[in-house]
């Protein structure tokens, strides 16, 4: 530090010294020239520097205010004293101080803006921040540090395409600009372009192997590519680089508990909890992990915990709901339940913004119309429109149901259903009715307890579609036919667990003598259904079936159906048929309860065969094999010979 207006020896003696870490020694020589009437701003300034360095942050900023009183327009104090603010969260002190130095100091330079930005940023003043920048690029259009923090603005601001590209110019003027790069991959996850999210993130790390948000990016590109392991290690490599970020933990947890390994999750989320045991989302997360390894007391305090740290927690709260419906508590589950619709991820969240007409609360339905909107999936809406006696019970003058072209043939001759329309059409004609209402939420409405949970509305395959599918099964010898479903919904988020991984693990059924399988396998698993392990014999007529109506004239003319947890359950039950249905053993939808082989939602055609905990899927058919076979030696499955001859 070389004095600009006093070149004595003490003070450049003191700015040696201070330069060399010396604070006491520096502060001592050039203490007794600050008792003079108007001592040099040099002197001030270097006294500042050495009492910051000795921690003595009031003599500092009382020297560096002196300084800046005595000339206005030298510039070193206004960096020292402005750094010192923003580091004790004086963020309004900050903005006067540097307002100040932009009327004061000249030449301008680009770095007075951009701190000003950067504080008025902190003080969430967005719009001013980000004119605060731009004229730091009208002074240096090719700062790659103002690009990169006027990319880091725009991300904040939610104008995604536009952080791109300044985090992209800023590589371009400085490509080994490793913060441009490790925050590019970062925009890249929220835009889900989840490869380039990879590339970017790789590169920052190329440049700089112990970046903490790079390997964090990293790691959450990976998690939502699905590859697991290698997100766990770009998590750990983020924990190793800085280990007091909690968010790293967390993101850790959710991997290791997406792997099965809960007591490890469990241990994760603990250690975030030690670095910030107020993160509602750390406790939310260990509240799921606990739910998944069927912890209940311990996931219902984890869940009010989060509540209690943030209320308006729409995954908590949704997470909270599916466990009590899951326990049996209805009366708490069904009314949580309608925080799905403040889930950021929750596919019909903006079904209220969109549909024109109110949405029903209870009100009396006597002489009104009512549009019944599908939500989740088609299992969900089988198993649920029970519920349309319900509100033919309520003296609905119309009621109609917007739901997936699948859905039509079948829903058309639900008792309560008027007519059936997709939801393009029904948006359009939404102004006509008096409310709209979703299928999941009227158990709420109803009053549903597990006691009183209505009967399945029964559904009426097609006669002339059970014409055309008997000549293809009965073309199979005699014998109890029944059908399978092994895979369900890939782009379902449990998929990887509730789908079985092969039809192979269902051979050991074809070791029971005189039972015939016919596969209503569709989409994921039709190729295995064509050409099934070891030449087992299996109709497959999965590829053949166009709708749900399809599928239910076939169901009809089975004994029994086997498959995972997808929508065909549903309507087998539905259809009144003998249905088992194959549970993994983590992440049981809410619906199927917990701790019980049949179903309240389904009683007498159900039968649940849970996989448990240390299970393998190898075990898990073994059982149902032998299962099987004393079912079928019993008698238990007979064909439905009313329905055959319709």
């Amino acid at each position: 530090m070389t004095p600009a207006f006093d070149e004595s020896a003490p003070v450049q003696h003191a700015a040696t010294l201070c330069q060399n870490g010396q604070f006491a020694d520096a502060l001592s020589r050039v203490a007794p020239l600050l008792d003079r009437p108007a001592p040099a701003v040099t002197a001030l300034h270097v006294a500042a520097v050495c009492a910051l360095g000795l921690n003595r942050l009031a003599d500092a900023e009382a020297w560096w205010r002196r300084a800046i009183d005595a000339m206005p327009a030298f510039e070193p104090p206004y960096d020292g004293l402005g750094a010192l603010l923003v580091s004790q969260g004086r963020l309004p002190d900050a903005e006067a101080l540097l307002r100040r130095q932009l009327a004061s100091v000249t030449p301008l330079r680009a770095s007075h803006h951009h701190r000003l930005g950067k504080v008025l940023e902190a003080l969430g003043r967005l719009d001013e921040a980000e004119q605060a920048l731009g004229q730091a690029l009208l002074i240096e259009p090719q700062s790659a540090d103002v690009l990169t923090d006027l990319g880091n603005l725009l991300r904040v601001l939610g104008r995604q395409a536009e952080a791109e590209l300044a985090y992209r110019l800023a590589i371009a003027v400085r490509a080994d600009h490793v913060l441009a790069h490790a925050n590019l991959g970062a925009i890249l996850v929220d835009m889900q372009r989840l490869p380039e999210a990879e590339a970017a993130s790789r590169q920052a790390l190329a440049l700089c192997p112990d970046h903490p948000e790079a390997h964090y990016n990293l790691g959450v590109a990976l998690q939502n590519l699905d590859r697991l392991p290698e997100a766990e290690a770009a998590y750990r490599d983020a924990i190793r680089c800085r280990p007091g970020l909690p968010q790293p933990h967390n993101n850790l947890g959710c991997v290791l508990r997406a792997q099965g390994r809960h007591d490890e999750a469990t241990a994760v989320f603990a250690d975030a909890l030690t670095l910030a045991p107020d993160m509602a989302e750390v406790h939310y997360n260990l509240g799921t992990t606990f739910a998944h390894a069927g912890r209940h007391d311990d996931a219902e305090r984890a869940y009010r915990r989060a509540l209690e740290l943030r209320a308006d927690y729409g995954d908590a709260r949704f997470g909270l709901a599916t466990l009590l419906l899951g326990l049996g508590r209805f009366d708490e589950g069904w009314r949580r339940y309608e925080s799905r619709y403040e889930q950021s991820a929750f596919v019909h969240r903006r079904t209220r913004e969109v549909l024109p007409c109110a949405q029903w609360q209870g009100e009396p339905l006597a002489g009104e119309t009512l549009l019944v909107w599908q939500e989740d999936g088609l299992g969900d809406m089988l198993q649920f429109s029970r519920y349309f006696a319900e509100f033919r019970a309520r003296h609905a003058a119309r009621v109609v149901f917007a739901c997936q072209p699948a859905l039509h043939r079948l829903m058309e001759a639900v008792d309560g259903v008027d007519a059936v329309l997709d939801h393009e059409t029904a948006t359009a004609q939404a102004a006509q009715f008096d409310y709209w209402t979703s299928l999941l939420s009227a158990p709420m409405h109803a009053g549903t307890t597990l006691d009183t949970i209505p009967p399945p509305a029964r559904l009426a395959p097609d006669p002339v579609r059970v014409a055309r599918w008997r000549a293809r099964l009965d073309a199979l010898p005699a014998g109890p036919r029944v059908g399978l479903v092994w895979k369900g919904n890939p782009k379902h988020h449990n998929d990887a667990h509730r789908s079985l991984p092969s039809l192979a693990l269902l051979t050991p059924l074809w070791s029971v003598p005189g039972v015939h399988f016919v596969s209503l396998q569709k989409g994921q698993g039709e190729d295995e259904a064509r050409q099934p392990p070891g030449g087992l014999p299996l109709l497959h007529l999965g590829s053949e079936v166009d709708d749900f109506a399809d599928t239910a004239a076939i169901v009809a003319q089975l004994d029994l159906v086997v498959c995972v947890d997808t929508s065909t359950a549903h309507l087998a039950a539905s259809l009144g048929k003998p249905c088992w249905v194959l549970l993994p053993n983590q992440d049981v939808d809410w619906r199927w309860m917990h701790d019980r082989d049949d179903s309240p939602w389904y009683p007498g055609t159900v039968r649940l065969f849970r996989r448990g905990r240390d299970e393998s899927w190898i075990q898990m058919a073994e059982r149902l094999r032998d299962a099987f076979a004393t079912h079928c030696a019993a008698g238990r499955v007979m064909a439905d010979e009313t329905v055959r001859a319709v």
